[in-house]
């Protein structure tokens, strides 16, 4: 840590003679995407980079009909979407037509190198990421990956042959990558998810609470949970007659059956969202927290500190949910409910747990022993280490 800010000291004052503005324009391309566990990370990577440096251009490069072509923006950066796709393990047609668009891809992606210039390129993992980390190393640009899981996809699997630093959030990850070229550093988070103790007052009133009774955060990611959906809904009636009110995300997939249900049952203590824009306040109101156990989210749940019951997904590439889950499990700091006994147990455990100020207090304390701190911050220090070893510094020395 001493030696990375004694690096972040000389990247903001390179010479006591030189001024910042002096410093040549640093360009930085962030590819991936797909979901809000890519994206959210790229961002908090590319918001560091600018902290550290302000001589920096960062250009993202996603998926032109995934959630980064409206996220990315929002948070203030430029992004150009590419019409790549994944492959289908079961159709011969279809991938005909991924790989016309995995081609095409890879022109754009050339065109944009061209264009950009990039010094060096960042992937954040999602089909995105592959054509142009390909196209970059194909060119001689320097390449990192920033890997959120335990299990590696295949597009980073084929990256990293080429990548100059693979940064990953779990020990045992030289069984995907060079072992030599992986630095253990976290998850990124996003910045304002970090202290909200101070905003719960604000996130009572943001989300139209009632102070005198326990919030339960249900999250399933930026798309949604089926299985935590169907367990909400199932359980209306149990819900009604706790003394407890729900901040439900239901998932832009779900939404509009959720909306239909809950302005039937004319139920006021549940707030019902698409997309949970201020997160920060959704978690300085819960009380509890129930949600999927994607690695982002379970990085961001650790810095937050609240009592959680993971719910993992079954359908994701070996399980790796349920092993992320098992690992806070182990260690007293997450309840962890299968995702096929979820419609049966979920409700009535959350709503004992939120009762149970002992064992919440418990879970929390324990859940925020796993928290890595500083994650974005450190990635973007090494980022910029890559490219000061090209000597661009040295141009105004």
């Amino acid at each position: 840590m001493d030696e990375n800010k004694n690096i972040l000291n000389n990247l903001n004052n390179p010479g006591s003679e030189k001024s910042m503005e002096a410093l040549p324009l640093i360009r930085i391309i962030i590819s991936g995407g797909g979901t809000g566990g890519h994206i959210f990370p790229a961002i908090s990577i590319a918001d560091a980079l600018r902290k550290i440096n302000n001589r920096i251009e960062i250009l993202f490069v996603g998926d032109e009909k995934r959630m980064e072509m409206g996220k990315v923006p929002a948070a203030g950066y430029k992004i150009i979407g590419l019409p790549v796709a994944g492959f289908q393990r079961n159709s011969y047609l279809k991938n005909i037509i991924v790989l016309y668009k995995l081609f095409k891809s890879i022109l754009f992606s050339r065109n944009i190198i061209k264009n950009f210039k990039p010094d060096i390129v960042v992937g954040v993992g999602g089909y995105a990421s592959g054509p142009v980390l390909w196209t970059a190393s194909l060119s001689k640009i320097p390449t990192v990956i920033q890997e959120q899981n335990s299990y590696a996809g295949i597009t980073n699997k084929f990256l990293a042959k080429k990548a100059v630093r693979i940064f990953v959030a779990y020990e045992g990850m030289e069984k995907y990558f060079p072992k030599e070229r992986i630095i253990l550093n976290g998850n990124p988070v996003r910045q304002d998810i970090q202290n909200i103790e101070s905003k719960r007052s604000e996130a009572f009133d943001y989300f139209n609470l009632e102070k005198d009774k326990a919030v339960i955060l249900c999250l399933g990611g930026s798309l949604g949970a089926k299985t935590i959906n169907q367990s909400i809904a199932a359980n209306f009636d149990r819900i009604k007659s706790g003394n407890v009110q729900f901040i439900w995300q239901s998932g832009s997939h779900y939404f509009a059956d959720a909306k239909k249900l809950v302005e039937n049952m004319n139920y006021q203590n549940i707030k019902l969202y698409d997309f949970i824009s201020r997160m920060d306040l959704a978690y300085a109101a819960a009380d509890i927290i129930i949600s999927r156990a994607g690695a982002g989210s379970i990085s961001e749940l650790c810095i937050v500190g609240k009592p959680v019951i993971l719910v993992p997904s079954p359908n994701v590439a070996e399980d790796h949910q349920t092993k992320n889950a098992k690992a806070l499990e182990l260690k007293n700091a997450a309840l962890l409910i299968k995702d096929s006994e979820a419609s049966e147990k979920l409700i009535n455990i959350a709503l004992e747990l939120v009762n149970n100020k002992e064992r919440c207090k418990m879970l929390s304390e324990n859940i925020k022993k796993m928290a890595i701190h500083n994650s974005a911050e450190n990635i973007a220090i090494e980022i910029l280490k890559i490219v000061k070893t090209k000597n661009y510094f040295k141009k105004v020395a």
